[in-house]
């Protein structure tokens, strides 16, 4: 159990004897801060070193639980697991993996993994270190450790929670045993994650039914004001209702795509932010897009269904309660059992294929190509949770003040001579406007941050709407009077009808606050360029910049530029640095350890 220390008691330390506490036991492993905590319980009991093997056998028992998270629901859940050992009396220690020593691992008795995936089946940033070092020569034998991995991932992709699965067979591979089998989660995690943390701390306390050995922990002196700068009330499960206060088209009347510039209020919220963080917002289904679905179903919408002990009509359920935009592949596999149908058993066979068809279709195209019945609380259960959507902040605090800009564009697609819209995107852009109410909440991401130094120099690629965390970049750097460099690579269709803030970009290069800007409008000639284009086009000059110790941002589509743009920058490494295709490889992946290289893609 983690015990807090008793600030009112004469006996506790002066804040300078707790300053130093603080900066010796920082460098201990969760172990041996338990092995500590018997050490100074017998010495407080007047037993001395005598007493000191006892202790110590007392303490070899501690729970650590490990997260890499890039966009916050794995540091989330672990947050929630740390809570739960808490109430549970089980001595725990939660670590960002980012800040954990790799080696440290060889010390562990009892082992948590909470991790996602990052891209193409990459570790998170924050987990790249340990990734590696556990694929490694260099990893110990783990004979002692007992361990069980939960995964987030989405299973619409291909890499399905290959990080946490990484994670599984490496720590199987160095002789630990499983407390449990693995858990992958899709985007619908809560239910899942809930259970596996219930059985995994059961079992281990368990385990730890003979132990007695308590950590004890102390407040971390000088943290209080940091720890509340960014603590709000308002969460992904309590969120704060905003209100729209622009809601404007920023593309041309001529442009093939629909982008929206969204201003919304957070007045009295007392909701902080920084450039990097993504605004968590909970969309509702369009009531259009329900009706078509209940006509289908030969369902009237007026039937009451019951969720999570509530209950509710149909319609209502469908439009803010259910996912019936994207697709899952627990859907898909039910659903082929409701309809029976064999055209569906087949693609399910394929792993391929069930990618190809999620990434294609929503959830009314396979009820008209599959048909089948059942009735509205079948429908209810069928369907995953509506979850919310993250879109990158396009403003800086320093700013704007109380309010939260967004860049949205209108996800539209073809099926069958139907038009079909994304669901969050359609909710902002065509159910929104001024005045309106919106649920929203704040995810801070510690992946995607400003160098702490603002001498530093950046260099930013965000084709598209990716350039909207890159506004609120180069806001931040204005208004803290930064004299690093920056450098903007932007990108898309032409220039005359999709040039994102242009007016702006035009005014932080006349002032100096942007120092380059380079862009790419793919059809505006023959033949089409793109970012990638641009930067090697700049070769000398951005190895320069990176060589100099800028930091690299990447902002936008994960499944095509962001691969491109990476490729191209192993080009220009390896060319520019005289190294192998490999060494330029292993450079960026330094970077990024370093957190000089930093992506947001989706």
């Amino acid at each position: 159990m983690l015990v807090k220390a008793n600030n009112d008691n004469a006996a506790s330390l002066s804040a300078d004897q707790l300053k130093q506490l603080q900066q010796v036991i920082h460098q201990y492993s969760p172990l041996q801060l338990a092995w500590a905590s018997g050490y100074l319980a017998a010495k407080s009991e007047g037993e001395g070193g005598a007493a000191l093997p006892a202790a110590a056998a007392q303490a070899q028992s501690s729970l650590t639980i490990l997260f890499g998270s890039q966009t916050g629901n794995a540091k989330g859940v672990a947050e929630k697991v740390l809570q739960n050992a808490e109430s549970m009396g089980i001595a725990a220690t939660l670590v960002n993996m980012g800040d954990y020593k790799p080696k440290n691992i060889k010390n562990e008795t009892h082992l948590l993994i909470i991790t996602s995936t990052n891209g193409e089946g990459e570790p998170p940033d924050d987990a790249m270190a340990l990734h590696d070092f556990l694929s490694s020569k260099r990893a110990p034998k783990l004979e002692s450790l007992q361990y069980s991995v939960l995964a987030l991932g989405d299973s619409s992709y291909e890499f399905y929670c290959q990080t946490g699965k990484d994670f599984d067979q490496y720590l199987e591979k160095l002789g630990a045993s499983r407390l449990s089998e693995r858990v992958d989660c899709d985007v619908d995690y809560q239910s899942d994650s809930d259970v596996w943390q219930t059985a995994q701390l059961e079992k281990v306390k368990e385990l730890f039914a003979a132990n007695t050995a308590q950590v004890v922990q102390l407040p971390v002196a000088g943290n209080e004001a940091a720890s509340s700068i960014h603590a709000s009330p308002y969460t992904k499960e309590s969120p704060y209702t905003a209100v729209i206060l622009e809601n404007q088209k920023i593309t041309g009347r001529d442009s093939n795509k629909v982008v929206q510039h969204l201003e919304i209020d957070l007045a009295d919220s007392g909701i902080q932010y920084q450039p990097g963080d993504a605004l968590g917002i909970w969309p509702k289904n369009s009531a259009t897009a329900v009706a078509k679905i209940l006509e289908i179903l030969g369902l009237n919408g007026s039937e009451l269904v019951n969720i999570d002990g509530a209950e509710l009509d149909l319609t209502q359920a469908l439009v803010s309660k259910r996912e019936i935009g994207a697709l899952a592949k627990a859907t898909l596999i039910r659903w082929q059992q409701i309809s029976d149908s064999e055209a569906l058993a087949d693609i399910l066979a394929d792993g391929e294929q069930t990618r190809k068809l999620i990434n294609q279709i929503q959830f009314v195209d396979i009820i008209q190509q599959y048909p089948g019945q059942l009735s509205a609380q079948e429908l209810i259960d069928l369907l995953p949770a509506l979850t919310p959507r993250l879109y990158s902040i396009a403003s800086s605090q320093q700013e704007v003040d109380e309010e939260v800009h967004l860049t949205v564009g209108l996800m539209q697609f073809d099926i069958d001579g139907e038009l079909r819209a994304g669901t969050a995107s359609s909710y902002l852009i065509e159910q929104l406007q001024a005045d309106d109410e919106i649920d929203v909440f704040i995810e801070h991401n510690n992946n995607f941050r400003l160098p702490e130094n603002d001498s530093t120099d950046v260099i930013m690629i965000g084709p598209g709407t990716g350039v909207a965390p890159f506004r609120a970049f180069v806001q931040e750097r204005s208004a803290r009077d930064a004299d690093g460099k920056s450098w903007l690579f932007f990108g898309d269709q032409t220039f005359t009808q999709d040039f994102l803030y242009q007016t702006e970009w035009q005014a932080y290069l006349k002032s100096g606050e942007l120092s380059r800007l380079d862009v790419a409008f793919s059809r505006d000639q023959q033949q089409k360029v793109y970012v990638q284009h641009k930067l090697k086009q700049n070769a000398q000059a951005v190895y320069q910049w990176l060589e100099q110790g800028a930091h690299l941002y990447i902002c936008g589509d994960m499944s095509r530029m962001a691969k491109d743009v990476h490729q191209a920058l192993v080009e220009i490494i390896a060319e520019q640095g005289s190294k192998s295709e490999q060494q330029a490889e292993d450079y960026l992946k330094q970077m990024r350890i370093e957190k000089r290289y930093q992506k947001d893609v989706y």
